[in-house]
């Protein structure tokens, strides 16, 4: 086969299934022939409002997939071979500032689209050779790719879980410090929120809390966060939260909130209420808007730790992987819905609570076939 297929976001909420002739594969470069791909909800933002600078562009950039080639120069960096089942991560550092040398590449300005750096599912087609993006049968492998061998017997659909789940591990447990003996809660049951539950209880957490929405979508999912190890749920205008965790606490509050709720800035100002003193705050949940009124005095007479996370590091994503294989705390469960490449505006509109009905981790599987459907 000389031809493949991709899915194109072409304008706000529209992508369209074209045929393209498979890339020429120098010795720096490489080329993925795809398995899954999941749905993350960073998609949504690119979808629903394309940047003109970026033009039309393959989205998708949690990709599993086969080593279909490689150049020399790339075989002798990568040590891989032709065939090989490997997880990518979204990340193309430049390998050689000072983030990558010191092994934080996802500081990496190249890897940061807004400083005109390439990342996978983020570049577009007028860079050459354009094929940046899983949601596609073939995705084209720059030499800087950041590769993670898929463990043996681990599906390609449950292996593409490894980035939401890494995220959790970095915030839960590599940056929030999260173990045995400590109340840990979370703020939104999305697939950030549910993969920080997972490693809470990896982590060995005494007490995971979680909380969400008191509509259908948020029930759903907090009741799969009690199968992944969360102790309690709290549902949001039901009950007081912080009262709520004052009371399972004996009030001592929490030793560690992470909020991954996106949206309103609300969960900011609780997530810090339900900090103990000398507790942690991660914020992870975008929100892209500023915080009114916000007193930032109670950081300081509460003796807060907080940060703001971005993504996860290589470590974290080979736990992930890790964790998955073990097949522990149900967490294949959050991969709901398996999808084709048809189905490619079907799975993103879903992110947003349209098509796809209470819809986790969703992945795209370009071999499935559904034009028939």
């Amino acid at each position: 086969m000389t031809t493949f297929q991709a899915a194109v976001a072409l304008a706000a909420n529209h992508t369209e299934i074209q045929e393209f002739e498979k890339p020429s594969i120098v010795s720096e470069s490489g080329l993925l022939k795809v398995a899954a791909t999941g749905v993350c909800g960073s998609d949504w933002g690119y979808y629903q409002n394309l940047p003109a600078s970026r033009g039309p562009l393959i989205l998708g950039h949690e990709t599993v997939g086969y080593i279909e080639s490689m150049g020399s120069l790339a075989k002798e960096k990568w040590r891989l071979k032709e065939g090989d089942l490997v997880a990518l991560e979204e990340y193309i550092p430049c390998g050689t500032c000072h983030a990558c040398r010191s092994g934080d590449f996802r500081l990496c300005d190249a890897t940061d689209w807004r400083l005109g750096g390439m990342r996978y599912g983020a570049t577009g087609l007028n860079v050459a050779p354009g094929f940046w993006g899983g949601y596609s049968h073939y995705q084209y492998l720059h030499i800087n790719t950041v590769f993670h061998k898929v463990p043996d017997g681990l599906n390609a659909r449950h292996a593409a879980l490894a980035l939401p789940i890494s995220n959790g591990i970095e915030w839960t447990y590599l940056q929030g410090g999260a173990g045995p003996g400590q109340t840990v809660v979370i703020q939104g049951p999305g697939q950030q929120g549910l993969a920080c539950v997972v490693a809470a209880k990896a982590a060995g957490a005494s007490k995971i809390v979680i909380s969400g929405l008191a509509n259908d979508t948020d029930r759903k999912r907090l009741s799969l966060a009690k199968k992944l190890g969360a102790d309690h749920i709290i549902e949001l205008g039901e009950v007081d939260v912080v009262q709520t965790v004052r009371e399972l606490t004996g009030g001592l509050m929490a030793d560690l909130v992470i909020d991954c709720a996106s949206g309103g800035t609300d969960s900011v100002i609780t997530a810090v209420a339900l900090a103990r003193k000398k507790g942690m705050v991660i914020l992870g949940g975008q929100k892209r808007k500023k915080i009114p009124e916000f007193d930032s005095d109670q950081i300081i007479a509460k003796f807060l730790t907080v940060k703001g996370m971005r993504g996860h590091s290589y470590e974290s994503v080979e736990l992930a992987l890790q964790l998955i294989h073990s097949d522990k705390y149900a967490v294949k469960e959050m991969s709901t819905h398996l999808l084709g490449l048809y189905e490619t505006d079907l799975a993103l509109n879903s992110l947003v609570g349209n098509s796809v009905k209470e819809p986790i981790h969703m992945v795209i599987d370009p071999n499935v076939d559904t034009t028939q459907t």
